[in-house]
């Protein structure tokens, strides 16, 4: 732990390498939580779970400027940039078929990703999108809470809010992107 947090903020301070050093100390992490996105996807999904932590790591190293205070506040960036590119993935797969309207579901059936589940992602994306010109910080607890897998006390610790906040901006936001997505 005190390896990693060593090396975010040499990374941070710009020191070459600390990337690289740090890649093997999370990979396991990384991999459990793809592995995790990859198990509610469709069958048939070309992306494996090795090929999504390259991604998000790749996009996350050729940040300007890295700025993650802990193991936690890392892994939930990373967490976000893999939601970024399955649904990267499934806009490039509903573009390839015709007719593919989203239908409204239910926040709690969009983390359960199935075959027809590409246009799900999609909708629950925009409506978080949504959410984020209106609430920045609910958005973000959603995105940890749901997509990061990280617990309340994680959250938190990310955030710089009280564990009970958190539970508050859980109940709302889920109630605002319920009714978005039932729309």
């Amino acid at each position: 732990m005190a390896d990693v947090t060593r090396l975010l903020r040499e990374w941070k301070d710009g020191r070459e390498g600390a990337a690289e050093e740090l890649a093997p100390l999370v990979y396991q992490e990384l991999r459990r939580l793809a592995g995790a996105y990859m198990r509610r996807e469709r069958p048939e999904h070309t992306l494996q779970p090795t090929a999504l932590v390259h991604e998000a790591y790749m996009k996350m190293v050729k940040e300007s400027t890295p700025d993650y205070e802990c193991r936690a506040h890392f892994t939930a960036v990373a967490a976000q940039h893999m939601r970024q590119v399955l649904v990267d993935h499934a806009r490039k797969h509903r573009a390839g078929k015709r007719g593919g309207g989203v239908q409204p579901v239910a926040l709690e059936d969009a983390t359960i990703f199935q075959p027809q589940r590409s246009g799900d992602l999609l909708a629950l994306d925009e409506a978080l999108s949504e959410m984020a010109t209106v609430d920045p910080r609910k958005a973000r607890v959603v995105e940890l809470y749901f997509f990061g897998g990280m617990t309340r006390e994680e959250i938190a610790s990310v955030v710089g809010i009280h564990v009970n906040t958190v539970a508050r901006d859980l109940r709302m936001a889920q109630a605002w992107l319920k009714a978005r997505l039932m729309q």
